[in-house]
């Protein structure tokens, strides 16, 4: 019987560098466009993962849509996430995080539901009018710009999952080994690609030359570009 580790491909490879989120997109793509992806729709997480699947949609000739979902921050250090949520009720928790710093009572719901109104005003800020492209018996393309702790990836999948699609394919420029192997390990993913995975991950942006923040009028653009070329 075929173990569950046996079900994950996962190609890294261990130093790479970008110009920017563009240039990694284009070097994801030519990556990409061999893998095992029938009905492809390619989903980048708002909003520095758009820009990198942009090109990763038009060399798949796939739909491009977004996968809304937002970190659980620790109370004054809101980049290291303690969790993610995303569209749908999925929630995935760093129980580790979350036991080393002590919360309040009351204190993670109250985050969970700061961010929850968040991610539903950014669905309606990105899709506008449009629903989300429907995953299901589809192969979800997940991509974003690089993972550290994997938590927004890891509830991003689970989102994916809830929509019912039937691959999972989760792609990225550069990642923390220890992450990107906790996402392979997921039941629900079938195949991670990770172009740079160094053992001395320290982050996302030391990769990239231009790391510059990506404002939601761009995310925007991308999105309605993509949904008028079909």
């Amino acid at each position: 019987m075929e173990s569950p580790q046996a079900r994950h491909s996962t190609a890294i490879h261990l130093m790479e560098r970008f110009t920017d989120r563009a240039d990694a997109g284009r070097r994801l793509a030519a990556r990409l466009i061999d893998i095992d992806a029938p009905d492809p729709v390619v989903l980048g997480l708002p909003r520095g993962g758009v820009p990198v699947a942009a090109p990763v949609a038009v060399a798949l000739g796939a739909p491009l849509d977004v996968l809304v979902v937002r970190k659980l921050g620790v109370p004054g250090q809101p980049e290291l996430a303690m969790g993610a949520i995303g569209e749908q009720g999925a929630r995935v928790l760093n129980d580790d995080i979350v036991s080393h710093v002590r919360l309040r009572s009351g204190e993670l719901a109250a985050i969970e539901r700061r961010e929850r109104d968040e991610l539903e005003a950014r669905v309606i800020r990105f899709r506008g009018e449009a629903g989300p492209v429907d995953l299901a018996g589809r192969t979800a393309v997940i991509v974003d710009d690089g993972i550290a702790t994997g938590a927004t990836m890891r509830v991003a999948c689970l989102v994916a999952h809830a929509r019912r699609a039937r691959r999972i394919v989760v792609a990225t420029p550069v990642g923390a080994p220890d992450s990107i192997g906790e996402i392979a390990s997921m039941p629900e993913v079938d195949e991670v690609i990770c172009l740079s995975a160094p053992p001395g991950f320290m982050a996302v942006g030391m990769h990239y030359l231009d790391f510059a923040q990506t404002p939601d009028s761009q995310v925007a653009a991308l999105l309605a570009a993509a949904r008028s070329a079909g």
